[in-house]
């Protein structure tokens, strides 16, 4: 493909999981009228995401479970077993009015892009990246799991070396399990140490698909560096990928309610900037990220990245309006300071690396070695 491509949907405008939920906030709505506002969206490169078939998402999850999710939609509610069986109706994975025709939007939205990477490009859809969901049962505001749903695709198409690399503040679970020993993928992971789902040690290596590198509290910037710089980049390098899926949550900023990471939103892009060159296909997800300014700003950001559209230093009044009309209703720190609403980039967060960090990337250096 000539450039890169946005898949989005108008589904997230107006749909929530509930007022007290962490994703009662405007997300991917916020992200395409920043970039409209800005006007990066040339003529074809936004395409309204599809929404997956039951038997689509039957690549990945049972038959069942996708039934019962079409149930609790359309009743409004779940019984008891329902509820044990498939953790619907809890507070992480609530009862909402599109809780099956949104997510399987989001899946559909990832399963159309693997296909149209079948020839090479690069291709974005903010609304993925639910990387806790199982074949089963929902987990952690994941319903489907569209990440494993699009590996699955490029698997399908004869590709045999897949990257997935996972920067949410929490770690992909749902993903790890569904390729664990699986050669053909290579699954790389940061996330904040010792925060739910309590899984991706530094010792657990997927049955040697994954390499997982979980962050000290209060890691920023350089600490972040230093695993892209001696973790993820050799370790994407000398998997030489067909493909990489790059899961970019937006939760490890500083001002994400849901972790105590000290990230900016630089990590992010250059991240992304170092893994374009690094294999034909690239699809970008988003994630976790409950701070309606940052999570904007920063996937704003990304798909700006991706088009080498300059940032400016001053955001133009349309977009500058897009952000200063958010509300957030759960907010308990004050009021938004003038930046997020004026601006795209964070100020770098320079500190000191953790003799904690360095010790754990030293240990994955060592091992990465060893398996070379």
């Amino acid at each position: 493909m000539d450039q890169p491509l946005f898949i989005g949907s108008e589904i997230y405008r107006g749909s929530s999981y509930g007022a007290k939920h962490p994703l009662s906030i405007p997300r991917v709505p916020t992200v395409i009228d920043l970039c409209r506002a800005m006007g990066w969206f040339a003529p074809g490169q936004y395409l309204s995401s599809p929404r997956a078939k039951p038997r689509a998402l039957e690549l990945f999850h049972t038959a069942e479970y996708i039934r019962a999710l079409q149930r609790a939609e359309r009743d409004g509610g779940v019984s008891a077993a329902t509820r044990e069986r498939h953790q619907l109706g809890t507070f992480s994975n609530p009862i909402y009015p599109e809780m099956f025709r949104r997510p399987a939007t989001a899946a559909g939205g990832s399963m159309l892009a693997a296909d149209l990477l079948a020839r090479g490009g690069v291709v974005y859809n903010p609304g993925g990246g639910t990387h806790h969901g199982f074949p089963d049962h929902a987990s952690g505001f994941c319903y489907l799991n569209d990440p494993v749903l699009a590996i699955k695709v490029f698997l399908r198409q004869g590709l045999s070396r897949v990257a997935y690399v996972d920067i949410d503040a929490h770690h992909c679970d749902g993903v790890a399990a569904a390729f664990a020993g699986d050669e053909r993928i290579l699954m790389i992971s940061t996330h904040e140490a010792g925060r739910w789902p309590f899984t991706g040690g530094l010792e657990d290596d997927a049955g040697g698909s994954a390499i997982n590198l979980p962050l000290p509290r209060g890691t920023g910037d350089d600490g972040f560096a230093m695993g892209r710089d001696e973790v993820i980049l050799p370790a994407v390098g000398g998997f030489r990928p067909q493909a990489i899926v790059f899961q970019c949550g937006a939760d490890a900023v500083a001002e994400d309610p849901l972790s105590r990471l000290e990230l900016t939103n630089n990590a992010h892009w250059t991240l992304l900037a170092a893994l374009m060159g690094m294999a034909p296909r690239l699809l970008v997800l988003g994630g976790g990220g409950y701070n309606p300014w940052t999570v904007g700003r920063l996937w704003a950001g990304v798909w700006a990245t991706l088009n080498g559209y300059e940032i400016p230093d001053r955001l133009p009044a349309d977009a500058e309006d897009v952000l200063s009309g958010l509300t957030w209703p759960r907010r308990s720190r004050g009021p938004t300071p003038p930046h997020l609403c004026t601006t795209l980039r964070d100020r770098p967060r320079r500190g000191p690396v953790s003799d904690d960090l360095r010790r754990r990337v030293a240990i994955l250096t060592a091992r990465r070695k060893a398996w070379a």
